[in-house]
Formats: structure tokens, C-alpha cells, sequence
């Protein structure tokens, strides 16, 4: 697709600079941008390393239109795949000759958000479809379909809502009448709960439930993290920007564990593990974006980097 008719995607990649040193791509290796989106991280790295390949991997057949503009004068270092991240270690290349790093930069895109119909957004009149990909069901077809239980549970586990019972009841009540279709659907929803005004950050977080429930992000990064970790060269880097908790404690977890030398239960007496660290954290604690790039874009405000370092 040529760059007048590809998609207009945000190309101010967040916490790029600092993702792509801590990255710090090198030589002829693979690299992995598992969440390529419009292409700013993709392009830093391909302007840092002169030999590296890249693996521009995504879900949103419009995101990847994007990141074949944006990486044309690349495009002989770059291979693209459309597929969810967790498939990215699973690519052949990658199972034969292993990555030198991989990149996830996690959540949704700015275009995403931006484009109405795309369903990411709680503005009035946006349809509820949320999907990641083209395929699939959408998220009217969960508020339309699931259960009171299973509704409680995507706005608990993933909204961390304290009135997630009361919330599924009302959208089950409501469905009965009229099926939910638009975000006024759900706001409304959301409304009669709270008994007056709903608050931005509160939409935000119902909303986002549904998205991580409906594309299966949170399995989809506990299936990641390892099956990258396993494909990275001895040296080689995985970095993770998060923007949910509930992402950056998987993250976290990861890479605490694969940096202890035993991870055998403290009852066991004598270590029967590997006995050893699988590599280093290069971030002690989650690096956030400054007040600079805050302001420029306000959507990184939420964003938690962390970065781990196969063992040599």
C-alpha cells in the first residue's frame, strides 16, 4: 500500500528512545517488534542498526499497512507478519536462528482509539467492537452473549471494579430489552450504577476490560514472554511496555523469576531447579515516560517500561 492511502497511525513511539537503547540492536540478528502498530519503534530500530533484520509483527491488517509505508526504505530488512504477538517465536526464521531482541509495546494504538469505528473508544454513538483483527466476535457480542457470572468477571479481574456484580446484573437487565450495540449502550449501563456521573478514568477502565477480555491479551503475554525468552540469543534483550497493572505484574513476575538462581519452593531443602539465573533485569522498577513526552501525548501517561537480559 502506497503512503498516500495507508492509514494515518501516531508514529511517536512511546518511550522510543529509550526502549530502542535499552533494545540496543546490533549486527545481522532478527529483531522482533511483536506490536509494530504504525512503525515508530520499528523505525528507530532500523535506523540504529545498519545490518539487523526485522520481524514487523501485527493483528491489525491496517496496522501492518502502515508499517509497510513507514518501513519502505527498509524494506529489504523487513519481513511482516500478521498474527497476535504470542506467534511471533513460533515464525520460522525465528524457531531456526533465534532473535537477537523482541519489543512488545503493549495495548492499543492511537489509531485504534482515533478511529471511531473501530469500537476502542467510549464516545458517544462508537459502535462496541474492540477487536484487535478484522475477525471474530466483537464486544456487543460479550455483553450480548455471556453470562451474568462471566460478565462479573471481566469487569473484576480486568476493570478492577468494586461493583462488578451490580454492573453485570444491569447490562444482562438492559440486554433483555435492547441489545447492546453502541458505547451509549454501555455508558448507560455504567450510569444507573453509579447513581449519577460516570467519571472518565471509571469509563476508561470498563471499557478497557472488555478490550482485554474480548482479544485475549493478558494470555496471549503470559504465552509470550517465555516462548521470546526462549527464542533470544544468549545476550539478547526483551523489553515490555505496559500500560495496565495487570500486564506489568505479569512482566514483572517474568522477569523477577527467570533472575533468581533457584526458584524451587522454600520447603524443598536442597535446590532441584536450574540453579541458576536465566539472564538480568536491565530496569530495577518500571520506567515511565517523562513530563515532556506526557504532554506531547498524553496516552503514554500510563505506559511502564521494563527490560530483561539473557544470560551470556
Amino acid at each position: 500500500m502506497s503512503g498516500s492511502s495507508a492509514p494515518a497511525f501516531h508514529h511517536d513511539p512511546v518511550l522510543g528512545p529509550r526502549a530502542v537503547e535499552l533494545l540496543d540492536p546490533r549486527d545481522a540478528h532478527l529483531y522482533i517488534d511483536g506490536t509494530v502498530g504504525g512503525a515508530g519503534h520499528a523505525r528507530l530500530i532500523m535506523q540504529r542498526c545498519r545490518q539487523c533484520r526485522l520481524l514487523a509483527v501485527d493483528r491489525d491488517p491496517e496496522a501492518l499497512a502502515a508499517a509497510r509505508s513507514a518501513l519502505a526504505p527498509w524494506a529489504s530488512r523487513v519481513r511482516f507478519l500478521q498474527a497476535r504477538f504470542d506467534a511471533a517465536a513460533g515464525d520460522l526464521e525465528v524457531r531456526d536462528a533465534g532473535i537477537g531482541g523482541a519489543l512488545l509495546d503493549l495495548g492499543v494504538s492511537s489509531h485504534q482509539i482515533d478511529e471511531d469505528r473501530r469500537g476502542f473508544t467510549f464516545r458517544p454513538g462508537a459502535p462496541l467492537d474492540m477487536r484487535m483483527s478484522s475477525s471474530g466476535r466483537t464486544a456487543a457480542d460479550l455483553l450480548n452473549t455471556s453470562s451474568e457470572d462471566e460478565l462479573g468477571s471481566v469487569f473484576r479481574d480486568y476493570g478492577e471494579e468494586r461493583r462488578w456484580r451490580a454492573l453485570a446484573r444491569e447490562v444482562v437487565r438492559r440486554r433483555a430489552e435492547t441489545p447492546f450495540t453502541t458505547s451509549d449502550h454501555l455508558v448507560a449501563a455504567m450510569t444507573r450504577v453509579a447513581g449519577g456521573t460516570v467519571h472518565h478514568q471509571d469509563k476508561a477502565r470498563i471499557f478497557q476490560s472488555l478490550r482485554i477480555a474480548l482479544n485475549g491479551e493478558l494470555e496471549a503475554l503470559a504465552r509470550a514472554l517465555p516462548a521470546l525468552r526462549d527464542a533470544l540469543h544468549a545476550g539478547g534483550v526483551l523489553v515490555v511496555i505496559a500500560y495496565h497493572s495487570l500486564e506489568d505484574r505479569l512482566v514483572k513476575h517474568a522477569f523477577r523469576d527467570w533472575s533468581r538462581a533457584c526458584v524451587c519452593p522454600p520447603e524443598l531443602p536442597v535446590c532441584a531447579c536450574r540453579g541458576r539465573p536465566l539472564g538480568a533485569a536491565l530496569t530495577r522498577k518500571p520506567e515511565r515516560p517523562d513530563a515532556d513526552e506526557i504532554a506531547a501525548n498524553p496516552r503514554a501517561r500510563s505506559a511502564l517500561l521494563r527490560a530483561w537480559r539473557k544470560a551470556a
